[in-house]
């Protein structure tokens, strides 16, 4: 799984110290910056810094085209344009492209029946990306280090997604028995009906006392116990180490570009935007709380299956007429909520869905 970066043991951050060899690099990488352009048989011209991070698009079907000849100006556009070749002048200044495609004259339609279809040669100005190349740095690596924990969460919602699931999945095929059990027997009763009994006292009936005895015994609670613990513990450091870290990371970096966003003059016509900036650092604040809330209720969930376990494991010994002195004790409210709302629920299984918890992207 991706890791946060981080400060090993000793480390003691951005010290003064190290403020020049950071302006070295950070202006050694702005000397190597450099864009990828790429046409495809649709018209359309994309740009990737390093050829990985997009910061633009051109579709040459909707570009005028404007000719200088004889004192006169006209106006012409390219139709079902396919590119062949592209190429970015070194100094950014200038995109040269090769492409096929029809040539409309837009100001005299009638004249366009006369151009055929041919290859056309043109030369778009591109000198923004040259005069802007430092914002453009900027704003690209606040973005890749973005999408790279992005991935990280991605990743760390997967791995939870997957462990939580083998464990309940186990959960539940053990707990399963008892319905078939009860049904088995000619009872009406439901599982949390007869926990439920059992819990107040009433009764215990032959289909749960077997289920108790036989079919589940202390060494299959124990085993399930075992494994709801671990998964939880496994959730718990995928939150605390990875998931947690990275949406406050990229919280953190949203905030900085922001603020760059706020800087038009600057910012603005390469295509940050102040308003989209505000919605997608809305939606990012909403996926902390969601964060924090979902190590709640899984403290929450995790602390109601022990107390449950549990007090199954004394009823299991009662039942074989075994000493309880060694079981921990446990509450019997809390055993009456864990069958009402997670006996045949899974919240935690709800908060880990993908379009839940994670549902913004850049």
């Amino acid at each position: 799984m991706p890791r946060i970066g981080g400060l090993n043991s000793g480390d003691t951050g951005l010290a003064d110290e190290n403020e020049e060899a950071i302006q070295a690099f950070s202006s050694a990488s702005c000397q190597w910056f450099n864009i990828l352009s790429t046409g495809d048989k649709d018209g359309c011209i994309c740009f990737s810094i390093f050829g990985i991070f997009p910061v633009g698009k051109i579709n040459i079907n909707k570009v005028p085209i404007h000719v200088q000849s004889s004192g006169k100006r006209t106006s012409y556009r390219l139709q079902d344009v396919s590119i062949s070749k592209v190429s970015l002048s070194r100094n950014l200044h200038q995109l040269v492209l090769l492409c096929s495609g029809k040539l409309i004259n837009t100001d005299n339609l009638s004249l366009s029946y006369d151009i055929s279809v041919g290859v056309h040669c043109l030369h778009l100005d591109t000198s923004i990306f040259s005069n802007r190349k430092n914002e453009l740095h900027q704003v690209s690596q606040q973005a890749s280090s973005i999408q790279d924990l992005v991935e990280v969460v991605r990743a760390s919602i997967s791995m939870m997604s997957k462990q939580w699931s083998n464990a309940m999945n186990l959960f539940h095929e053990k707990f399963s028995a008892l319905p078939s059990l009860l049904t088995a027997h000619g009872m009406e009763s439901s599982s949390e009906d007869e926990f439920m009994s059992l819990l107040f006292g009433t009764h215990t009936s032959p289909a749960l006392h077997q289920f108790l005895v036989s079919s589940l015994g202390e060494a299959g609670l124990k085993r399930i116990a075992k494994t709801i613990e671990s998964a939880g513990r496994e959730l718990r450091i995928v939150v605390s180490e990875h998931l947690q870290p990275a949406v406050e990371i990229i919280s953190f970096r949203l905030a900085e570009l922001r603020g760059l966003a706020r800087w038009r003059s600057r910012f603005q016509n390469i295509g940050l935007d102040e308003k989209l900036m505000d919605g997608v650092t809305e939606r990012v604040g909403m996926l902390v709380v969601q964060v924090e809330r979902f190590s709640r209720v899984a403290a929450t969930v995790l602390y109601l299956f022990q107390n449950f376990f549990s007090w199954v494991l004394k009823c299991v010994k009662i039942l074989l007429s075994e000493p309880t002195d060694q079981v921990p004790s446990t509450n019997s409210e809390l055993v009456v909520i864990f069958l009402k709302f997670l006996l045949d629920k899974d919240p935690i299984k709800q908060l880990l869905e993908t379009d839940q918890i994670f549902e913004w992207d850049m």
